[in-house]
C-alpha cells in the first residue's frame, strides 16, 4: 500500500461495527486503511486526538439553502459554514425555497452556478416534482440531482406548487422506471381546511391553536395515500420530517410488506413538546408541527424499531421579520426551524438520556441519509474506499447555544439558550481540515456532488 498522506488516530474510532482504538489512514482524500492504533509508518503526518471520538461526518439530507433568490434567508456560504461547525460534511439541498426552484434544467443550472466556489463542505441536490414537470425528471436526474421532492399541500411558496394524486400517478411510474426516489411532504389539505374553519375564533398566539390547525389526520391520510401509491407504482417513497405517531403502525406494516419506503424525522420532533412551547414563540413553528410529549416518545420508539430510518435537520430558516416575533401569530408566521449547526449535539444530548450511543448516532445521521441520497459508496461511514469525511467529537463536553457562535445567517432558533452535550472540535472533508475550534479555512473546498 502507498504511504498515507495523513493518519488520524484515537482510542474511540467509530466504524460500522465497532467503537475501538484505531488509526484512519488517508491518501488522496480517501480512507486507504483502518489500522491498529499504533500502526503509523515513519514520517507520516499524524493527528492523535487521544480519547476524543473519531466518527464519520454527518450527511444532512434535508437542508433549505434558499440560494439563489432568497439569499437573505440563507446561502451556500453561511449554510456550509454552519454545517462544518456542526460536524455535517455533506448536505443535500432541497429544491425550494430558492428562486427559481430546482424543477427544471434551467432552475438546476441557476442553483449550480450560485453554489460554485462558495461551499465549505460537499453539497448534493434534490430536484422537485410539481404539476406538469414529469418530462423534466429524466433530464434533471441525468444532470445530477439525487432524487425528487414533492408536497401534497401548499408548500409555502407559490413557485413550488403541490401535487395531487393524479399528478403523482403520472410522475411516480416515471420515477420507478428511472430507479429514483420521491421525497414527500406528507400532509393533505382537507383535515387542515376543516380545522381552519373550527379555529377561526381561536387565539393565534396560543401554540395549541397552531397545533390543532395541523391535525395528525392530515399526516395520517397523506401517509396512507403514499403507501398505496408506492404499492401501485413500485416507486421508492421517502416520507420527510415525519411527526404524527398515529401513522407509525401504517409505516411499520408497509415496511413489513417489503414496500420500498423510508422515513425520516428531525431533532425538533424528538426534543421539544407542544406542552412546553410558550405562547407567541413562533421560532418553534414548523409544518408538520412539534406535537405532544407522548407523540415524541413514540417517535423515539419508532427510531429504535427502525420504523423511522434517519434523523435530518430540515434546516428551514428565514429572516426574523417573517417569524412575526412582535405579534407572535403562529398561524401567519413562516414555518421552519433553523437547526443545521446544532443537529449533532441536540441529538447526542437526547440519545444519551435514552441509552443510545455512537453507533445509533452515526447510523441515523450519517449512513442512512447517505444511502437515501445514493451517496453511500462515498459518504456516511468510516470504511476503506470512502471519502475521508471525518469529525473529531468530544461527547462529554458541554456548551451553551448563544448568538455569537451561530454560523447560519439568521440567528433565530428554538435551541438558543440551551445547554447541549457534544462538541465538534474538528471536521475534515476528503482529508482536508475545514473546521477547527471556531476557525475556517480561507478557501472553500467543497464540491458539488452531481453524477
Amino acid at each position: 500500500m502507498d504511504k498515507p498522506d495523513l493518519i488520524i488516530r484515537s482510542r474511540r474510532v467509530v466504524t460500522p461495527k465497532t467503537v475501538s482504538p484505531a488509526s484512519v489512514h488517508i491518501r488522496d482524500g480517501i480512507i486507504a486503511a483502518l489500522g491498529e492504533w499504533d500502526e503509523v509508518p515513519a514520517q507520516t503526518p499524524l493527528v492523535d486526538v487521544g480519547d476524543a471520538v473519531v466518527m464519520p461526518g454527518l450527511v444532512d439530507a434535508h437542508v433549505h439553502v434558499n440560494e439563489p433568490g432568497r439569499t437573505e434567508w440563507e446561502g451556500f456560504a453561511t449554510a456550509t459554514r454552519a454545517a462544518a461547525a456542526g460536524g455535517v460534511t455533506t448536505l443535500v439541498d432541497m429544491p425550494l425555497n430558492s428562486i427559481p426552484p430546482t424543477t427544471t434544467l434551467d432552475g438546476f443550472a441557476a442553483k449550480l452556478a450560485a453554489a460554485r466556489g462558495q461551499c465549505l463542505i460537499d453539497v448534493a441536490f434534490w430536484g422537485g416534482v410539481i404539476p406538469g414537470n414529469t418530462h423534466e425528471l429524466k433530464p434533471l436526474l441525468n444532470a445530477g440531482v439525487r432524487g425528487f421532492k414533492c408536497f401534497l399541500i401548499h408548500s409555502g411558496v407559490d413557485e413550488f406548487p403541490h401535487v395531487t394524486e393524479s399528478n403523482l400517478l403520472e410522475a411516480m411510474p416515471e420515477l420507478a422506471a428511472l430507479g429514483s426516489v420521491l421525497l414527500v411532504h406528507a400532509e393533505v389539505p382537507e383535515p387542515i381546511e376543516n380545522a381552519a374553519e373550527e379555529l377561526k375564533d381561536s387565539n393565534p398566539q396560543d401554540y395549541q391553536t397552531f397545533l390543532k390547525s395541523r391535525p395528525r389526520a392530515s399526516e395520517n391520510e397523506a401517509v396512507a395515500l403514499m403507501v398505496r401509491l408506492c404499492r401501485e407504482t413500485g416507486a421508492r417513497v421517502h416520507i420527510v420530517h415525519h411527526s404524527s405517531a398515529d401513522a407509525l403502525p401504517l409505516l411499520k406494516a408497509a415496511k413489513a410488506e417489503g414496500l420500498p419506503l423510508t422515513v425520516e424525522t428531525c431533532p425538533h420532533y424528538l426534543t421539544f413538546a407542544a406542552e412546553e412551547i410558550p405562547d407567541g414563540a413562533t421560532h418553534f413553528k414548523c409544518c408538520p408541527p412539534v406535537r405532544e410529549r407522548e407523540n415524541r416518545e413514540r417517535l423515539w420508539d419508532a427510531l429504535a424499531e427502525s420504523i423511522i430510518d434517519m434523523v435530518v435537520s430540515d434546516h428551514s430558516p428565514c429572516t426574523p421579520n417573517l417569524k412575526l416575533t412582535e405579534t407572535g401569530d403562529f398561524l401567519e408566521a413562516w414555518g421552519g426551524i433553523a437547526t443545521l449547526q446544532f443537529s449533532l449535539p441536540v441529538m447526542w444530548t437526547q440519545l444519551q438520556k435514552r441509552g443510545f450511543g455512537l453507533h445509533e448516532l452515526t447510523r441515523w445521521m450519517s449512513a442512512a441519509p447517505a444511502k437515501l441520497a445514493g451517496l453511500d459508496k462515498r459518504k456516511g461511514r468510516l470504511a476503506v474506499g470512502c471519502d475521508a469525511d471525518i469529525v473529531i467529537f468530544q461527547p462529554e463536553k458541554e456548551f451553551k447555544v448563544v448568538p455569537e457562535i451561530i454560523e447560519f445567517k439568521n440567528k433565530l432558533t428554538p435551541y438558543a439558550g440551551m445547554n447541549l452535550r457534544g462538541v465538534v472540535e474538528t471536521a475534515y472533508v476528503r482529508g482536508t481540515k475545514i473546521y477547527e475550534s471556531g476557525q475556517f479555512p480561507a478557501n472553500p473546498i467543497g464540491v458539488l456532488l452531481i453524477k
